[in-house]
């Protein structure tokens, strides 16, 4: 299975699912059976690491951004990703009009998949760092149901 998380520019949330979700997967020992990956709508971060709050909130809770770099999302993710998950209605937004006809990658909202609340991870880049505690905390449990799925879908 491939998973690819979506956000605007790919320094907050998107990294951090990918990072979350990567430590949950390697702990399951399934790490052989999915891969991970992250991007976003827009390309101004494109080549740039994590934003450095983003990489010391997930520190803190033992995950690792440092490697990741920003992407912005391309037409061929649509074919490559099994399933690509949105961080809020705006990207799912983007990601519907950046949708080929023949894709076959599934389109969600990260958090209305596992019916945890209204679907939208809020943006912390403008904010302070409870902001991204709570990216994380929300990430966290996310990353729980996903991991369910791809258990059920094994």
């Amino acid at each position: 299975m491939k998973v690819l998380f979506v956000c605007m520019g790919n320094i907050c949330r998107s990294p951090t699912a990918e990072a979350v979700l990567r430590k949950h997967v390697q702990d399951a020992q399934l790490d052989s059976r999915i891969a991970i990956d992250s991007a976003g709508t827009g390309d101004w971060h494109a080549g740039k690491g994590p934003d450095q709050r983003a990489c010391q909130a997930a520190a803190k809770r033992g995950y690792d951004l440092s490697a990741l770099r920003a992407r912005q999302v391309t037409a061929d993710d649509f074919q490559r990703f099994d399933l690509i998950l949105a961080m809020d209605h705006d990207n799912l937004k983007r990601l519907q009009a950046l949708r080929p006809a023949d894709s076959h990658g599934e389109l969600d909202l990260f958090l209305r998949r596992y019916k945890l609340g209204t679907g939208s991870v809020p943006d912390p880049y403008y904010g302070g760092e409870d902001g991204f505690e709570q990216v994380l905390d929300l990430i966290e449990r996310g990353a729980a149901g996903l991991l369910d799925e791809i258990r059920g879908r094994q």
